[in-house]
């Protein structure tokens, strides 16, 4: 058994991994060793934005979890395509930019989880981008390692369908992370010259080759190292041995919502009983790992559509584009190939309030079912219609006590009768968009036909066709001691415990109003402040 010693040590090379490891090797004074499960993100799958759209064929680059049987969705197991790679999920999603609303972080912030309001981060998500839409502005920064843009080959569709969001009484916002998210924009995306910009080149790349920063890939991670209650290093499994990193000062572990709760619980730290039944020797009872679980709920209204210009599809014509394009992006880094697929971004609110949206809206330029897992002859596009704050909750448990068995994941999804409520509204405004004069030139049938009156219909539908929009939170609860769901303090500390943090998206006390990966690259920067500032 090989042994190393760093002084941090930081369990997951996903948006947040990245985001602390990059920040903290910028002091030479201290070494860092970064530990990754998956490989290099230098592959045309990744690099190539359309690239992600293989993910689920060919389970590239992700763990290729599934839901237990989800008793809201008539019994159905879920997708989730978490990333196994350098980049985490940032190199396999839809490379959508969205910080989320500033009441998410002011709630955060009121249940007892001081320095993490809107105006404590807003510095942060400044320091991190590198925006090339708007430069530097009051709410924008210009400089940082996570480059975001406009995609530079959008499809003619994009207009029409936000001139169908204002025919509906939806405004068109400059900037859904500035001021107002209310209203639909163009997306903005972490690309740079038709390239995805995920966390690793963001963050990683500058450093590579310094000698405070190890880099290790194709590492499982098995278990936290325990010294009493103070954590000494990790134990992880490369190339079929087992060898251990020690840590001087601090582990953190950044395996997002479902790693990290699941190497707490291997590692002896959890619910007691549930450790127990799994033959775990208790270190330390924490109730709240792996609980209060949450996830986006989205739903897909499927339109088929004639204009085979404006669409991806599965015709001759569409194939023969989609070879062109792959040149094209060779040699330009334009065209089909730097999709990210979700082209235009809308948040809008089922109870009128555009402080707080409470659906967010993705118009794909293809047909979307099933993850695009279920392929359909022709062309077509989609409507997203997601969930922003869900309250049905569920869990991340143990399978077994064996590290590279997958945990059982029970997000719970529309098990709370709101949730199925709200939606059921926003899909009604999301038809009502999808049904406007604008988009009657690139309107056909709807693959999966509703009545926009029958909310019965509608009900069924929606635990029929929804699903996951990537986004599972909470595991790793942040809260104060007093809270007995809480996991981490407002320092990212593991309560009751020294030297072990949590950074990643699993320290969410509740989700925000939008996608997480932004947020989660500065929950890394945040992460890297408190301990650089001694918290």
């Amino acid at each position: 058994m090989s042994l190393q010693e760093f002084d941090y040590v930081v369990v997951g090379g996903g948006a947040s991994g990245c985001a602390l490891a990059g920040r903290l090797c910028e002091d030479p004074q201290v070494s860092v060793c970064l530990i990754e499960a998956g490989g290099r993100d230098d592959t045309v799958f990744v690099r190539a934005p359309l690239g992600f759209a293989a993910t689920p064929h060919l389970n590239l680059n992700t763990w290729g979890y599934n839901t237990v049987p989800q008793r809201g969705l008539y019994g159905r197991k879920g997708y989730q395509p978490r990333g196994k790679v350098m980049g985490g999920s940032s190199s396999v999603n839809a490379m959508v930019y969205t910080r989320g609303n500033r009441n998410d972080y002011d709630h955060w912030a009121a249940q007892g989880n001081p320095g993490w309001s809107y105006q404590d981060l807003l510095p942060l998500f400044k320091r991190s981008e590198n925006n090339e839409c708007f430069g530097a502005t009051e709410y924008r920064g210009v400089g940082g390692p996570l480059n975001v843009g406009y995609l530079r080959s959008p499809s003619v569709l994009n207009e029409a369908f936000m001139q169908a969001c204002v025919e509906q009484g939806l405004p068109r916002n400059p900037d859904y992370n500035a001021a107002s998210q209310y209203g639909v924009s163009p997306a903005q995306v972490t690309q740079k010259t038709g390239e995805r910009w995920n966390a690793a080149r963001g963050y990683i790349d500058p450093h590579r080759g310094q000698p405070n920063l190890s880099i290790i890939t194709g590492a499982h991670t098995t278990r936290v190292l325990l010294d009493g209650k103070r954590a000494t290093g990790v134990e992880f499994l490369q190339g079929g041995s087992t060898q251990q990193v020690k840590a001087r000062r601090e582990v953190i572990l950044s395996g997002g919502a479902y790693g990290s709760p699941q190497l707490l619980m291997l590692s002896g730290i959890g619910p007691a009983a549930h450790l127990q039944q799994h033959g775990i020797a208790v270190q330390h009872d924490l109730p709240g790992v792996g609980q209060n679980l949450h996830d986006h709920v989205t739903t897909v209204l499927i339109y088929r559509s004639p204009r085979t210009d404006a669409t991806i599809g599965m015709s001759l014509r569409g194939a023969w584009a989609m070879l062109k394009a792959m040149f094209e992006w060779r040699s330009k880094r334009t065209g089909w190939i730097t999709t990210n697929v979700a082209e235009v971004q809308g948040f809008l609110s089922t109870e009128g309030n555009p402080d707080h949206p409470d659906i967010q809206l993705a118009l794909c330029t293809g047909i979307v079912d099933d993850h695009t897992r279920k392929s359909h002859l022709g062309h077509g596009y989609t409507l997203h219609v997601t969930l922003m704050r869900p309250k049905s909750r569920g869990s991340v448990t143990l399978a077994s006590a064996k590290p590279t068995d997958a945990p059982l994941i029970d997000p719970g999804y529309l098990t709370h009768p709101d949730d199925l409520a709200v939606l059921t509204k926003g899909t009604q405004m999301g038809f009502d968009i999808m049904e406007s004069k604008a988009l009657a030139p690139f309107r056909g049938k709807m693959l999966y036909p509703l009545e926009r009156n029958n909310p019965a219909q509608i009900e069924r539908f929606l635990r029929q066709h929804s699903d996951t929009e990537y986004h599972p939170v909470s595991t790793c609860k942040m809260g104060p001691a007093s809270d007995p769901m809480a996991v981490v303090d407002a320092t990212l500390r593991v309560h009751g415990l020294q030297g072990l943090r949590v950074a990643d998206a699993s320290i969410m006390p509740e989700l925000i109003t939008g996608n997480t990966n932004a947020p989660s690259m500065v929950i890394g920067e945040k992460a890297a402040d408190l301990i650089r500032s001694g918290a």
